[in-house]
């Protein structure tokens, strides 16, 4: 299998993206994708929100595909592409294609692809070894072409495309008057070039006669053979070899397993098929495909050093941010503007991380190094990022080069960057008909600081007063999202943008006073649980909240 062919590489961002994570996956790949020349895939760790849907229908972009993990499948392996036989092929050319390709499994496949059955190496030595049935030739519907094949024979009468379907296999060795108490109907008799002996089995109804040693068959013979139906064919091996070699020319179908077959398909993950491995004696697998059409076969050997899923990731460096089995992926990148966080990679990757608002912006950056032209669409994606992260240059986090990058990527995009914000802050903000749940889970990621796991929630709109409703449905919903996450704090960020200022919900023995003391915001008693602590000047939580709390659980 082509390694490059099969290959695709996934560039993703954090779980329940945000604007910056989307469109930054779906710029990249494309950049990668004209650099490179390869097979680049956005892909999304979550539900898109609000926000994100208006930036890609007002652009005209189709969403990610939702990856819900990254865990190593069959698909991201090399299978071995075993050719699929007919099952009526015999079993001698069964064994020489084995021989050929180095396998002790062959998978039968019908016309339409469908698997239909699997024969082995030790299905052909049991069927050479144990077979004592001088019918079993016929029991098994053996066409006279695979007959022809594996003596290597020559049809003087009959029609190879027809089936021995009944009688018994014998060799005439005794004299003719013997020969008239043996041989039955429909037999199929190996001989040599006596011609009383010929004419014999003839008379006696033979279904087919062998004549060995390439002798000749003479045209009394033959018009004989054409009045009573009986095939002849000639083979150049003696009557011993062609007796020992006959009974490889039965089909496959006879003794190949066609019930409770073990098969795999190319979606499962490999975590899951090692253990039906390791629970059966069979050393060969089946591969389908989605629509159950046979693909290739696998073995245990496959599994020994098994790479997984090509990964790149964007706005984000932190193992519990990530889609869920990113331990088993092969990282190849990583284009960040966060914190260092707790990814482990196997190799060396490449690493862009620079301290700016926005990872749009550092893909704005490269598309600009490598040359790369960006089209319209391009340009609404990355200013739709930046604008976002950086809550149109009121964030903290906002750099000169963002600002710089963003006015350059609007007038590409052909917006008017104020009234598009304000459409696309008034879209993400609308919380009309969604559930807490949905509120919560809009923009929310999970930290960790020591022994300290917390959580941080956050909404932003232009609307303060949707910001005040929020302020008691979300302060209950926070007691059952703790519950669930089974983290030690959880923080909900109410940030009104105009104000550029937070109110912040907080849950958890000690939260509040942890900002308080994180902000010193001055000292209260202590409080067994919800509180909220305002916030002015505060709107990000990447440079503003999380270094905070980080601190103040140090201390």
């Amino acid at each position: 299998m082509s390694e490059e062919r099969a290959r695709k590489t996934i560039v993703i961002g954090h779980k329940n993206p945000d604007t910056d994570s989307i469109c930054s996956a779906i710029c990249y790949a494309k950049l990668k994708r004209e650099v490179t020349g390869k097979e680049y895939e956005p892909g999304r760790a979550g539900h898109i929100n609000e926000e994100t849907q208006f930036v890609l229908k007002y652009f005209g972009v189709e969403a990610p595909k939702l990856i819900e993990n990254v865990k190593t499948q069959v698909k991201d392996i090399d299978i071995r592409e075993t050719e699929g036989v007919d099952r009526s092929i015999s079993l001698k050319k069964a064994w020489n294609l084995m021989q050929d390709a180095n396998v002790v499994t062959l998978p039968a496949v019908s016309s339409s692809g469908t698997l239909e059955g699997l024969i082995t190496v030790g299905d052909i030595t049991k069927s050479y070894m144990n077979v004592y049935d001088s019918s079993i030739l016929s029991k098994a519907r053996t066409q006279y072409s695979n007959i022809l094949e594996t003596l290597e024979g020559a049809l003087v009468v009959g029609d190879e495309t027809e089936y021995f379907r009944e009688g018994k296999v014998l060799v005439a060795a005794a004299n003719p008057d013997m020969m008239e108490y043996y041989i039955s109907p429909h037999d199929l008799v190996i001989l040599g070039n006596r011609y009383e002996s010929q004419l014999c089995a003839i008379e006696m109804e033979a279904g087919c006669i062998i004549v060995c040693e390439g002798a000749a068959v003479s045209m009394t013979i033959r018009k004989l053979a054409q009045e009573r139906g009986c095939t002849v064919m000639t083979t150049p091996y003696d009557t011993y070899t062609a007796a020992r070699l006959i009974n490889q020319s039965m089909p496959i179908s006879y003794f190949m397993r066609t019930e409770n077959l073990i098969t795999f398909e190319d979606g499962d993950y490999i975590d899951e098929i090692k253990e039906v491995m390791t629970s059966k004696r069979h050393r060969d697998f089946p591969i389908l495909d989605k629509d159950g059409k046979y693909k290739g076969m696998i073995s245990r050997r496959n599994l020994l050093g098994a790479r997984g899923k090509q990964i790149v990731l964007v706005d984000h460096n932190e193992k519990n941010q990530a889609v869920e089995g990113i331990e088993n992926a092969e990282i190849l990148e990583i284009i960040d503007h966060h914190k260092l966080g707790t990814v482990e990679t196997i190799a060396p990757v490449f690493f862009r991380n620079q301290p700016v608002g926005c990872t749009a912006t550092i893909v704005y950056q490269m598309y600009n190094e490598n040359n790369v032209e960006i089209d319209k669409r391009t340009a609404g994606l990355l200013c739709s990022a930046i604008i976002s992260d950086t809550l149109l240059f009121r964030s903290p986090t906002c750099t000169r080069i963002d600002q710089l990058a963003a006015l350059a990527l609007a007038a590409t995009a052909g917006i008017s960057i104020d009234r598009y914000a304000s459409d696309m802050f008034a879209a993400g903000s609308n919380l009309k008909g969604k559930s807490d749940e949905e509120i919560f889970y809009q923009d929310f990621k999970r930290f960790s600081a020591g022994k300290v796991s917390f959580g941080v929630a956050q909404i932003s709109s232009l609307n303060e007063k949707e910001l005040t409703e929020l302020k008691e449905r979300m302060s209950e919903y926070l007691k059952k999202a703790k519950q669930e996450h089974q983290v030690d704090m959880l923080f909900f960020m109410l940030t009104n943008i105009l104000m550029e200022s937070t109110e912040l919900l907080c849950e958890g023995i000690g939260a509040a006073n942890l900002i308080r003391q994180a902000f010193h915001i001055g000292t209260e008693e202590d409080v067994e649980e919800g509180d909220t602590v305002a916030l002015p000047g505060v709107v990000s939580r990447k440079k503003q909240l999380i270094p905070a709390i980080m601190i103040a659980c140090e201390e």
